[in-house]
């Protein structure tokens, strides 16, 4: 594939009418990754590259041969691709859409992902060390604009190369490029290369094919860009005598970014403000372990990859994070904000090395001090698309301090095979917190096959206080089979057949949990599927805990048996439905859960999504039922102007929370938030125990 240098003007409209897409060469030869793999696309996919001294052009044409049934319902920013699966990888959602990965390094390991649908709809992520799971909460300045015409559909994207790290001298082997389409009627994946099931899929960066072409491109003296904003805002807290106290605040803050030297960012912040942010979605407990919740807030979500240490673990809350940012600015106990002051990071590529460097500070909370979390990350390229690496992360308060450090490595023998490990100490001031923890993992990765092996050991003092540990004082192993076949009659695409097995103990070798099961899914091709789940093992509990804060389970042993069912319609539909029922029988009684959702979304602009949920416990102790339900709406007027509303009601701590969010994209990277969040919990009447109005509005500068 070979980039062409524009001679003229363009105008960005979504139609490839000028001259200069005709004349630059199409790449055009996809292949299916589904339903049949390395058969060329059913239908034919054009991509063209131009370049000028501003601008990277990107102009695809979606060729289609039915154009009244493609399917583009989403308008809204960032929701063409979701996490799916149990890895969290992302996937297409309900749209016909085009996808383009562009590795300027070419390192093989990193890359950005831009994509669009026939509404002109923006996502953009980025991808780090070929995960799957990809930052789609990088946000960046570019312009894009589709049309929907008789041969299918057509987009062009504009990319100011000061929104693009790149090398400051083209290296011998261009650029990584590579195009991923989704026809969704046909539930259709096509990609230019990587569309092999065995150890391929859109990223891996290291399979992506060349960009060549992209000689003498700008390079900014000063690189910089400024991103100030103000805010205004109104709270209501509860006061004696049931009034509310009402508080006024005016807040004012900068972001500022400024590349150090090429592909190396240097990031800062000074009061930073996160109202914009939408809620945590309620949750109940039915564990005895923290709650997790993943981090919303746009500073430390750029580049978080980078910062990645430990293991998330299989659909699950993460067992091991050296680092998690979510502990910085947000109480533990009770996840209220915590200000931030301001604070720094440098990350980027820096020759064959990955570097991270972040520095925070806090001010006091209601229940903590003021505190400074500082993080170094380096990793160096190893091979083809391997890394080793380190890490050290350090947090310090009036009451102390803790640092945790380690190693860890990315290794891949074949394409389809990848082994990782990590070790990593932890050192606190004071009695406790200096203990260890390490992994080894191999995760093998075929069309027909699939083996993920891996044992973890976090010792009993192991306490990472800038992190996530689930649980300490462990060792676990996990096996995680897979058997796929591919019927060719019913309609039926596939059947994944998986086992699994589980065993955990204390370092001291006393066992803990032990168990496994059988799972299978079945997906047709119309994209509708069904999965089934059992699980039977045993658990033991060395100290009595509260399930749910609401009932009291004493210590002991417990045979435990779970079974599954779940299905979902196809993402095509308008009206999407899942649906799933659950019943666990452990701690001699029963959790019951019943679960429900629709989507619907009928057209470009409205989307609604409604779920509820029902948990129903009944243990020797005593019973309870709790109720999560949830109504979403999404109306975007355009992909700049975009209201949505989000509304919660937990029966089990009679809350009912409200967030309600309008953002007007009034200029490229700069932004106009409305935000009112509203909770209130059960009574006669309903009392409010906050409500908080804000208004903020950013604005970039690039200089």
């Amino acid at each position: 594939m070979k980039a062409s240098r524009l001679v003229g003007e363009l105008r960005i409209d979504g139609r490839l009418d000028e001259p200069a897409w005709a004349q630059a060469a199409p790449l055009s030869d996809l292949r299916q990754r589904e339903p049949r793999e390395g058969e060329p696309a059913t239908e034919q996919t054009e991509v063209r590259v131009l370049f000028d001294a501003r601008n990277l052009y990107i102009g695809i044409l979606a060729r289609d041969s039915e154009p009244g049934r493609i399917v583009s319902r989403i308008r809204q920013r960032d929701k063409l691709l979701e996490p799916g699966g149990y890895d969290g990888s992302f996937e297409f959602s309900g749209d016909d859409a085009v996808a383009v990965l562009l590795d300027p390094f070419r390192d093989r390991r990193n890359a950005v992902v831009f994509a669009t649908n026939p509404n002109g709809a923006e996502f953009e992520a980025l991808i780090t060390d070929e995960s799957g799971a990809f930052n789609a909460d990088w946000r960046t300045v570019w312009t894009v604009r589709a049309q929907r015409g008789p041969e299918g559909w057509s987009a062009e994207l504009a990319i100011p190369f000061r929104s693009l790290r790149y090398p400051s001298f083209p290296g011998p082997d261009g650029w990584g490029f590579n195009v991923w389409r989704m026809i969704r009627r046909k539930n259709e994946e096509a990609l230019w290369t990587a569309w092999s099931r065995t150890g391929g899929g859109f990223h891996r960066v290291s399979q992506a094919g060349r960009l060549d072409g992209l000689t003498d491109l700008p390079r900014s003296r000063r690189n910089v860009e400024v991103k100030p904003y103000g805010l205004a805002g109104i709270s209501q807290r509860p006061a004696a005598g049931g009034a509310l106290d009402t508080a006024r605040d005016m807040d004012l803050g900068l972001d500022a970014k400024w590349e150090v030297t090429p592909g190396v960012v240097l990031d800062g912040t000074i009061h930073p403000d996160f109202a914009q942010v939408e809620a945590d979605d309620e949750q109940v407990n039915l564990t005895r372990f923290d709650l997790f919740f993943p981090e919303k807030r746009e500073f430390f979500l750029e580049n978080a990859g980078i910062f990645d240490f430990g293991w998330r673990g299989f659909d699950e809350t993460p067992p091991f994070l050296l680092f998690f940012s979510r502990r910085i600015g947000i109480a533990q106990d009770d996840h209220s904000p915590i200000p931030v002051r301001g604070g720094v990071r440098l990350s980027g590529r820096a020759g064959r090395q990955t570097v991270g460097f972040l520095d925070m500070f806090t001010g006091a909370g209601p229940a903590e001090g003021s505190a400074n979390y500082g993080v170094l990350r380096v990793k160096r390229d190893i091979r083809r698309n391997g890394y080793l690496g380190a890490m050290v992360v350090d947090r310090r308060d009036t009451a102390g301090g803790n640092t945790a450090g380690g190693v860890d490595a990315s290794f891949w023998p074949t394409e389809a095979l990848n082994v990782q490990a990590f070790a990593a100490r932890t050192w606190t001031r004071g009695p406790g917190g200096d203990g260890g923890a390490w992994r080894v993992s191999a995760d093998y990765t075929s069309g027909r096959f699939g083996l993920v092996a891996q044992h973890l050991v976090v010792g009993p003092e192991a306490d990472p206080r800038a992190g996530f540990v689930t649980r300490t004082d462990i060792r676990r192993t996990d096996a995680f089979g897979r058997y796929t076949v591919r019927p060719s009659s019913l309609g039926i695409r596939r059947i994944d057949f998986f086992a699994e097995g589980q065993h955990i103990a204390r370092t001291s070798g006393e066992k803990q949990d032990v168990g496994g099961g059988p799972i299978v899914n079945l997906e047709m091709d119309s994209g509708d599927s069904m999965s089934a789940y059992y699980f039977q093992g045993r658990t033991r509990l060395d100290e009595p805990f509260s399930l749910a804060g609401r009932l009291p389970v004493p210590a002991g042993d417990y045979r435990v048996r779970e079974w599954s069912v779940s299905a979902s319609s196809s993402t095509n539909r308008p009206i999407m439905l899942t649906g799933e029922a659950e019943v666990v029988e452990t701690y001699g009684g029963r959790l019951a859960t019943l679960g429900a959702s629709a989507r619907l979304a009928r057209d470009s602009h409205l989307a609604l999504t409604m779920g509820f949920t029902r948990h129903r416990v009944e243990l020797p102790r005593g019973s309870f039922v709790a109720d999560v339900a949830s109504a979403r709406g999404v109306y975007a007027f355009s992909s700049r102007l975009v209201a949505s509303a989000l509304v919660q009601r937990n029966s089990l701590d009679g809350r009912l929370v409200t967030n309600l969010r309008l953002n007007f994209i009034h200029h490229p990277g700069s932004d106009l938030f409305v935000v009112l969040n509203d909770e209130r919990r059960d009574g006669v009447p309903r009392r409010v125990t906050g409500r908080d109005l804000a208004v903020k509005l950013t604005c970039l500068g690039r200089f």
